[in-house]
């Protein structure tokens, strides 16, 4: 009997061009694509922030999808939606706005990220019930509503309330993906309890007087995935110190899989990739020399021959290493290298991170522009990547190095560990640091630098890391297999 080709909808607070906060945005750039390949029918909804430029991206409005009614409890809001193709697809994305909630350039945050947390709330809710309001006036209707992290968290919990009654929505399954445990959009109560009717407000997980929008998607979806099996394993173990969800994962752990992610090759090709300088391969590599030129004059340092370029692309908070690579800057500007840190976030660390390349203008940079040239010339330029992170999924920023011979340094967790062999005496495709301190990563970086001055053992690494295989074609099975068994095909 033949396969059914099923519908799914992704649903994301960010998507790679049109917006980057985290790894999360360049899995979506991927991702659906990769299961447009097994068969499935894919699209996608986000939201249409002020910093998403139309006429770039050519969005366009789409007649029958503006002005739908989006019941509040209190009042009702107006949505529209425009619309373009997934980058070098064909994939249908539907940006979701609404003036009062988008126009700001202001992207989704958290009680831990600070922010206006009423009208973040209030943004959060329009989107999530927006979602499902777009799907009954397009009359697309997904088999799966595929969430990713708790910007979407609360879709399970409505189509289990206010829209199990609705026909449209009979059957739908839905997956959450979580790819950052540590951000759970952790929010008033007192404002959902405001707009949303008393049967969703009451079924929303709270702690005291905030509700957590990952741990209620946690509790509501039907299937749970994370971006690495190392990944899933240490949320389940973890327990309360997985950021207080590792009872409820464990609790759920029947459903939860973890599946390592995979990058575009078509994308992310140092030998076809029309957003860098020149283009390289195994066979011709001078063209990384002309990518690092490039890098860095666009981040006005000089070229010094024969010292490494080493860069970090991240968001400027704990989480993500900021504080690591804070006390680890004086010593790491004494290995004789140029440091560009790419990077938005806590504002106290950009004020640092700004303040210590002023004071060292030959050695440091800091660049806080995250469009998508400038990160696909960071990776090509680069000598090495600095993954200062102690939480990782999986990320795809250190399977994008390699592929273009740039040398991951990276803390050994998650799916870090999977995706980087760590270099040794014969072979290996990067530097791993195992304990979480500025002296481990100094030590492990020292390493990658005395390794790049002995070319007999920089250029075998170099190739060994592009030759690596990071396609989708393995993970995007799995999925594939986890979908229809959810389908019961």
């Amino acid at each position: 009997m033949a396969r059914r080709n099923f519908k799914v909808l992704y649903v994301s607070g960010e998507v790679s061009p049109f917006v980057r906060i985290s790894a999360l945005a360049d899995f979506m750039a991927s991702f659906p694509q990769a299961l447009e390949e097994e068969g499935f029918e894919a699209r996608i909804m986000m939201p249409k922030y002020g910093t998403i430029n139309d006429r770039k991206f050519r969005l366009h409005d789409v007649l029958r999808l503006s002005d739908i009614e989006v019941n509040l409890r209190d009042k009702t809001e107006l949505l529209h939606v425009k619309v373009t193709a997934l980058p070098s697809s064909k994939i249908q994305t539907y940006f979701l706005y609404n003036e009062k909630y988008f126009k700001r350039n202001g992207l989704f945050t958290d009680m831990q990220n600070g922010g206006d947390q009423k009208s973040n709330t209030e943004k959060v809710i329009f989107f999530n019930v927006g979602v499902l309001e777009t799907l009954q006036r397009l009359g697309w209707k997904p088999d799966i509503i595929h969430c990713h992290d708790w910007y979407a968290g609360m879709i399970p919990l409505l189509l289990k309330t206010v829209y199990a009654s609705n026909s449209f929505f009979s059957d739908i399954k839905t997956v959450l993906t979580i790819h950052n445990v540590y951000r759970q959009g952790v929010l008033p109560f007192k404002v959902f309890q405001k707009l949303l009717p008393e049967e969703v407000s009451s079924a929303l997980h709270r702690s005291g007087d905030d509700v957590n929008m990952l741990y209620t998607g946690v509790e509501n979806a039907d299937l749970l995935t994370t971006t690495s099996r190392l990944y899933a394993d240490e949320i389940v173990r973890n327990g309360e110190d997985a950021y207080g969800l590792g009872r409820v994962v464990e609790e759920r752990k029947e459903t939860f899989h973890g599946i390592l992610n995979g990058i575009d090759t078509r994308q992310w090709n140092p030998s076809t990739d029309k957003l860098i300088k020149k283009r390289y391969g195994t066979d011709r590599m001078d063209g990384k020399m002309d990518n690092k030129k490039a890098l860095l004059e666009e981040a006005g340092l000089p070229l010094t021959e024969g010292r490494p370029l080493v860069g970090v692309v991240m968001g400027f908070d704990r989480f993500q290493g900021a504080e690591l690579l804070k006390e680890s800057l004086e010593r790491l500007v004494e290995l004789d290298l140029q440091l560009i840190i790419c990077g938005s976030g806590d504002k106290e660390y950009e004020k640092y991170f700004q303040e210590f390349a002023a004071a060292h203008p030959e050695h440091v940079a800091v660049l806080t522009d995250y469009a998508d040239t400038l990160l696909h010339l960071m990776i090509a330029g680069l000598d090495i990547l600095l993954m200062p992170g102690r939480i990782e999924a999986c990320g795809m920023l250190q399977m994008f190095a390699m592929s273009y011979g740039t040398i991951p340094v990276a803390y050994a967790g998650g799916g870090i560990v999977e995706t980087i062999d760590e270099v040794s005496a014969e072979s290996g495709s990067g530097f791993l640091f195992h304990d979480y301190s500025a002296e481990a990563f100094i030590g492990k970086l020292q390493e990658a630098v005395e390794c790049y001055d002995d070319d007999e053992r920089w250029q075998p690494l170099v190739l060994e890391a592009m030759g690596r295989d990071f396609a989708w074609k393995s993970s995007a099975e799995e999925y594939d297999q986890l979908y229809r068994k959810l389908l019961g095909e």
